[in-house]
C-alpha cells in the first residue's frame, strides 16, 4: 500500500476506534467545488472483524463504517455506520449536551460555530446544521449533521458545503424591505399549472417565482438548488430545414471515473475543470442540431438549448421546449456529446416522467387575474438575508432572497399552502 495511502487508513482506523474492524476497499473520486477548484475524496469500507464475507454484493453488511475523507486538507466528509450500528470504541458522546457537540465538529471541520454554521434541529441524539455567515444563510447551502446511538457511539457525520472564508465574502449592513420592491415582487407573480397528486387534478395557479435580489437593489439573481459555475448559458432556439433521420444507437456512459492514485497525490486537476472555448460550444451547437434532426425531426424550433457544460468527460447539452413556460414541470431533454468528435452518443427525456400528467383532469378556467392573486397572499410574502454566491463575481454578496409558500387558485381565488399539494 502506498505509503501516504496507509498513513490516512491508519490515522483513520484510530481517530474512530475501529480496532474491531478491517479495511475491507478503498476508492478516489474527484469533483470540482464551486470555485472550479479540484478536491479528491478517498472513500473507505471498514467491515466489522466477524463478517468475513459479502453476502451482497450491491449492500454493506449492518456495522460497516463508510467514511470519507478530503485528501486535499485531511478534514473528513463523512463518518456512517450501516443500519445505526457500530462497533467502534475509543470515541463517545454519552452525556455530551449541545455545547460539547458544537465544539467537537469545530475541532473536526475548522469552523466557528454561529459564524459558519448554525443550528436548525436539536433532538435527542441528532443535531443538525446549515451554512451560514455570521447567522445569515449561504445559497447554495450546507449542512452538517451529527448522530449517535443510545450508548453515545458515533453513527453518522456529515459536513457538505463550501464554507466561504472572509476573503470570499463582500460584507454589508442589510438594508432591503418588501415595500421598496413592490413591483419586482408582482413581476415575479407567474401563472403556472400545478399537479395534485392526491386528487389527480391540474391547478392553474400564481405562485412566486423564488429570487434573490441584490443589497443594492440593482440587479437579481436566479433561485437554484444546484448552482455549476462551469454552465455556460447559450438560450439558442433548436431550427432546421432538412432532415437527417436515420438509427441512432445509444452508447452506454460511465457515470464513475476511474482515479489512479498518482493522480490523486499529484493533485491532477480535473478534465471538467477547462473551460469550453468558442470552437468547442460552436461544435456542440451543431452536434446538437445534428442529433435533434435525426430523433426529432418535427420538433424544430420547439427547443432551446440552455447551457453546455464539461461533465464526466463528456459535454453535456440541456435543452427545454420553450411553450411550456406556465408549468411546474418543464419538459427537459440532455444531450450526451462525445469531447473528441463532437458527436451525440446518448440522451434523457423526461417526457416518460411527464406523461402521468396527462391522465390528469385539466384545470378549471381562470377567474382572477395578477393583481387579485398577488393581494391575496401580500402578507404571505417573505424577505430574508442571504450571502449567494455571484458566479460573475466569484465571491458571496448579500442578497435577499424572495419566497412565499403559497400559490393562489386562478379559478377560485383560495390561497393553498405548498405543503398541501
Amino acid at each position: 500500500m502506498n505509503v501516504r495511502l496507509k498513513a490516512l487508513t491508519d490515522s483513520t482506523k484510530q481517530k474512530f476506534g475501529l480496532d474491531n474492524y478491517y479495511l475491507h476497499r478503498h476508492t478516489f473520486y474527484r469533483k470540482l467545488n464551486i470555485f472550479n477548484e479540484t478536491e479528491y475524496t478517498l472513500c473507505m469500507e471498514w467491515f466489522p472483524t466477524h463478517i468475513t464475507e459479502q453476502e451482497d454484493e450491491d449492500l454493506n453488511p449492518e456495522g460497516t463504517a463508510v467514511i470519507n475523507i478530503n485528501v486535499n486538507n485531511g478534514m473528513y466528509e463523512s463518518v456512517i455506520f450501516v443500519g445505526g450500528k457500530s462497533y467502534a470504541s475509543g470515541n463517545t458522546f454519552k452525556d455530551l449536551g449541545k455545547i460539547e457537540i458544537v465544539k467537537w465538529i469545530e475541532n473536526e471541520t475548522g469552523l466557528i460555530y454561529e459564524k459558519q454554521f448554525q443550528l436548525i434541529l436539536d433532538e435527542e441524539r441528532d443535531y443538525r446544521f446549515q451554512e451560514c455567515v455570521d447567522g445569515i444563510p449561504v445559497s447554495p447551502s450546507g449542512n452538517i449533521a451529527i448522530k449517535f446511538d443510545e450508548e453515545g457511539n458515533l453513527t453518522e457525520f456529515y459536513k457538505y458545503g463550501h464554507y466561504p472564508s472572509k476573503e470570499w465574502v463582500t460584507e454589508e449592513s442589510y438594508s432591503l424591505s418588501l415595500e421598496d420592491m413592490e413591483q419586482l415582487v408582482k413581476a415575479q407573480l407567474k401563472l403556472i399549472e400545478i399537479p395534485a397528486y392526491d386528487q389527480e387534478v391540474l391547478i392553474l395557479a400564481y405562485g412566486l417565482e423564488e429570487i434573490y435580489v441584490t443589497n443594492d437593489r440593482k440587479s437579481t439573481i436566479p433561485f437554484e438548488l444546484i448552482v455549476n459555475t462551469r454552465y455556460i448559458k447559450i438560450d439558442k432556439i433548436m431550427d432546421w430545414t432538412s432532415l437527417n433521420v436515420q438509427m441512432f444507437e445509444r452508447t452506454e456512459i460511465s457515470w464513475i471515473e476511474d482515479v489512479t492514485i498518482e493522480q490523486v497525490f499529484s493533485n491532477e486537476p480535473h478534465p471538467d475543470s477547462i473551460p469550453l472555448s468558442k470552437l468547442e460550444q460552436e461544435k456542440s451547437i451543431h452536434a446538437v442540431i445534428e442529433f435533434l434532426r435525426n430523433v426529432y425531426p418535427n420538433d424544430s424550433a420547439d427547443w432551446t438549448l440552455k447551457t453546455l457544460h464539461r461533465d464526466t468527460g463528456n459535454i453535456h447539452a440541456i435543452l427545454k421546449v420553450h411553450k411550456e413556460e406556465n408549468r411546474a414541470f418543464q419538459r427537459k431533454l440532455l444531450i450526451i456529446i462525445d469531447a473528441q468528435r463532437f458527436q451525440a452518443i446518448n440522451y434523457m427525456d423526461n417526457e416518460s416522467l411527464l406523461e402521468t400528467f396527462h391522465l390528469f383532469k385539466a384545470p378549471d378556467e381562470i377567474t382572477i387575474n395578477n393583481e387579485e392573486a398577488f393581494e391575496q397572499i401580500r402578507k404571505r410574502i417573505t424577505l430574508e438575508p442571504y450571502y449567494v454566491f455571484n458566479s460573475e463575481q466569484q465571491r458571496y454578496i448579500l442578497c435577499g432572497k424572495i419566497d412565499c409558500n403559497y400559490v393562489v387558485n386562478a379559478s377560485n381565488g383560495e390561497a393553498i399552502s405548498l405543503n398541501d399539494l
